[in-house]
């Protein structure tokens, strides 16, 4: 590892050794603080001397030392700025300089970013967007190489395809910081060749293989690594988490399943200390929960609320998530180290009063200082829907009668294969009263029919709801009883560019528009927080959920090819760990 080149600069390095040894002015003194250090564990009153980006002194109180400008931290404690390790912008459906409008002033100062989702729409041109949208941001925002576009070749159909040979060509570009999360997994521990050479295309850049191992156990989760994988933010489980930690896993322990945040607190206590692999992300975060709740800033506080001492937290979200990222520059409030500074407020609440980034003063009491301008969108962007008007009836499944038996998909977010004998009427399936029926159709111009699955344990249903925010494809998906219902909620979101929307009574009810890639929104954060917020309220008046947990969630997931289970995309009802792909649902009719 070697520190950036533009901290080495001899003249910048020599004006720090002067201003650390009192011989020249400080460009920037902070004054007052208590600096809670990430490598003894200690809290020391001291002040801090920048110069340029650069930290040239932490030392003891001394209002006679010169500078050019001064910021009082009294009363307030200071650690590094936080490092989210893996996270999609496209998820919080905002740009990068509305995310880093969002983020920063909560004390992010750096981000990893898969912008696998932009990949998988508009291929290329998407991930050259997001590289773009990266600069003059007041966030670091380090753009990775997707390495799964599709995420399940042969089991769905994106808008990319990037062959080994096109991540490795990303992969030398000096502005990408590895290859992201591989979630390909059967097909990489079975040889499959393509995702051997993606993954091999990350170790000869000599950059970082993210990986994605859901339910990877035993020889599996073993070989995983030794493949060359680093990373794993897919936990289930304490007992998850302990086996990829002595698998010599990189965590990404994210705050996007919270619910499993306090087993996670529980077995880091009993190992009496935090573990040097373990850093923090956020991953998924919706707009109006990151309105709300902030960004890692949030994932800290809910890992302090859990029990976790504060000291553990902030050393997973800066020193080691500095050191996992390659980056010794990053993490440490020390001479010689990059100044990004978070001025806390409250330790145990994460409130960030100030923050310096680049030793500049990028943001105070909540807002940033200057306001970033959003990258220009290539017209590809916002060309995406690329389909037909949706009608009822490509909502209904043809069968012979008077019944069929089906495959259904049984269970939210974790879907299993289940079986159902229903009726035929007018050549076609009757949905039972306890199912809804959902549909997916390629959007990118592959022109194939609407696909259907009959959903088990999905809740009662009195209206629709279609999104192209379908992971990782990014396919029109439509959820609903009613065909008509789902026809109007599809021809919203298509007519609006991409987006989300609700339906009822044959009408759009209410529809956030998201017309770059069908991902992201124009608007201010505020704007699409309230009306995603709306959606989600408008769609729960119209839906009584059942568990399990986050059914509203597993909406934007149900199509995962990549995960273990079955699931529905474009080219039918697939199950890539069984190698099972059914282009209708119709398993044999016309039973008496």
């Amino acid at each position: 590892m070697a520190f950036p080149s533009d901290l080495n600069d001899p003249a910048l390095r020599a004006r720090a050794v002067k201003a650390a040894r009192g011989e020249a002015p400080f460009d920037l003194l902070i004054e007052g603080g208590t600096v809670l250090d990430m490598v003894t564990g200690r809290s020391r009153k001291a002040d801090i001397g920048v110069t340029g980006p650069l930290i040239a002194s932490v030392h003891a109180p001394d209002p006679a030392r010169p500078a050019t400008q001064r910021i009082s931290a009294r009363g307030m404690t200071v650690v590094p700025g936080f490092i989210d390790s893996h996270m999609h912008v496209e998820s919080s459906m905002i740009t990068a300089a509305e995310y880093a409008t969002a983020v920063v002033p909560r004390g992010v100062t750096t981000a990893l970013w898969d912008p696998h989702e932009l990949a998988n729409v508009s291929g290329e041109d998407g991930l050259g967007y997001a590289c773009d949208a990266t600069r003059g941001l007041p966030l670091r925002l380090l753009p990775l190489v997707p390495t799964c576009v599709p995420s399940a070749p042969g089991y769905e159909t994106s808008g990319g395809d990037f062959t080994p040979e096109t991540v490795a060509r990303w992969l030398a570009r000096e502005d990408t910081h590895g290859a992201a999360e591989l979630m390909t997994m059967r097909p990489l521990l079975e040889g499959d060749a393509r995702v051997a050479g993606i993954v091999q295309a990350g170790l000869d850049a000599g950059k970082r293989v993210c990986g994605h191992a859901r339910g990877l156990t035993d020889g599996d989760l073993a070989g995983f690594a030794a493949a060359g994988v680093e990373t794993d933010h897919e936990l289930t489980g304490a007992d998850d988490l302990l086996a990829k930690l002595e698998a010599g896993f990189t965590i990404e322990l994210r705050g996007s399943h919270e619910h499993l945040l306090p087993g996670f607190a529980e077995a880091l206590l009993g190992l009496g200390e935090m573990p040097q692999t373990v850093t923090l992300c956020t991953d998924d975060i919706f707009p109006d929960d990151l309105l709300r709740k902030g960004g890692l800033d949030g994932v800290i506080r809910m890992l302090i609320a859990c029990g976790l001492p504060p000291l553990w937290a902030y050393r997973a979200a800066t020193l080691n998530a500095a050191s996992r990222i390659g980056r010794p520059d990053l993490g440490l409030v020390a001479p010689g180290r990059r100044a990004d500074l978070v001025l806390l407020a409250d330790v145990a609440e994460v409130r960030a009063a100030a923050v310096i980034a680049d030793g500049a003063l990028v943001a105070r009491d909540g807002r940033l200082t200057e306001e970033p301008k959003p990258a220009h969108v290539p017209a590809a962007l916002r060309a995406t829907m690329r389909l037909d008007a949706v009608r009822p009836e490509d909502f209904e499944v043809p069968a012979r009668g008077p019944f069929a038996r089906i495959a259904t998909l049984s269970k939210p977010r974790f879907p299993v294969w289940g079986e159902r004998r229903v009726a035929v009427e007018d050549g076609g399936l009757v949905l039972p009263e306890d199912m809804i029926r959902m549909g997916i159709v390629n959007r990118h111009g592959a022109d194939t029919p609407m696909r259907v699955a009959f959903l088990e344990s999905w809740g009662d249903w009195r209206g629709a709801f279609a999104t192209t925010v379908s992971h990782d494809s990014h396919n029109l998906t439509v959820f609903g009883r009613r065909p008509e219902d789902m026809a109007a909620a599809a021809n919203a979101v298509r007519k609006a560019g991409g987006g989300v929307a609700v339906a009822a009574c044959g009408k759009a009810l209410h529809c956030l528009p998201l017309p770059i890639a069908g991902l992201i929104s124009d608007a201010p954060l505020a704007e699409v927080a309230e009306s995603f917020a709306a959606l989600r309220a408008t769609l729960d008046g119209l839906v009584g959920w059942q568990p399990p947990y986050l059914v509203f969630k597993a909406l934007f997931g149900a199509s995962l090819v990549c995960n273990p289970g079955p699931r529905l995309s474009d080219v039918g009802l697939v199950d890539p760990f069984e190698g099972r792909v059914l282009e209708s649902c119709v398993l044999e009719d016309g039973l008496a």
